[in-house]
């Protein structure tokens, strides 16, 4: 089924699973399943404290979303994990963060995508999931009106099929035209925005729900539902 491209493009805080500068350049290439591999004997693993906190986000984002099994870990059925088994893990692939580092990475991400449960000590994406999780969401009404940001060249495709999740569980609407407009911006290619007709989409039986950082959730937006926003 046709989507815009990595499984960061339709949520409104989007990330690139490749973190070349962490080493992971192909593991985004690798089947979900595949168990992760240790680091090779008798080699030592490069370790470094990184307060580089776009750097350190984008690690999470992929352990956390999409590949936890890269550093050997197992989300629970909700997506979380434990505080100090991720700290572990990390650790032992070659990145060194405390426990104040990962709250300032949580606390410091503009795209909200991490969240830490009431007890403070289990955490987990907030959406964007490649890996099978059930977030628990509630249903809720959206506005009436929501919207996606996009880039031009997959526009004709869109026209066709609509917003389709692709390898992520939900298609991600963005609450208003900025945080849309940003996100596409992110793409290559002329940056587009599409107004989403939230509230017809939701009266045909469409179940919307809203996660912990303002992303609007949707399994998919039919073309009838779609316009594209003029500049």
């Amino acid at each position: 089924m046709w989507h815009t491209g990595s499984p960061g493009d339709h949520d409104g805080h989007d990330d690139d699973v490749r973190c070349p500068e962490l080493g992971i350049e192909e593991a985004a290439t690798e089947p979900a399943g595949t168990p992760a591999a240790g680091p090779p004997a008798g080699v030592e693993v490069p370790r470094h404290v990184s307060s580089d906190v776009v750097r350190v986000g984008k690690r999470l984002s992929y352990v956390l979303r999409h590949r936890p099994d890269s550093v050997g870990l197992t989300l629970d059925e909700a997506g979380w994990v434990d505080v100090d088994a991720l700290l572990a893990a990390l650790a032992a692939y070659g990145l060194l963060l405390t426990r104040a580092g990962l709250d300032r990475v949580v606390a410091g991400d503009d795209k909200g995508r991490f969240a830490y449960d009431g007890t403070g000590r289990r955490i987990r994406a907030s959406q964007g999931h490649s890996v099978p999780v059930a977030l628990g969401y509630a249903a809720e009404p959206p506005p009436a009106v929501l919207f996606h940001g996009t880039v031009e060249r997959v526009l004709p495709a869109i026209e066709a099929e609509g917003l389709q999740p692709g390898r992520r569980h939900a298609v991600h609407l963005s609450p208003d035209v900025g945080t849309a407009r940003r996100v596409g911006a992110r793409r290559r290619g002329r940056a587009v925005v599409l107004r989403v007709d939230a509230a017809g989409l939701a009266a045909t039986g469409a179940v919307f729900t809203r996660s912990a950082n303002g992303v609007w959730l949707v399994d998919a937006v039919p073309p009838p539902f779609l316009t594209v926003l003029d500049d």
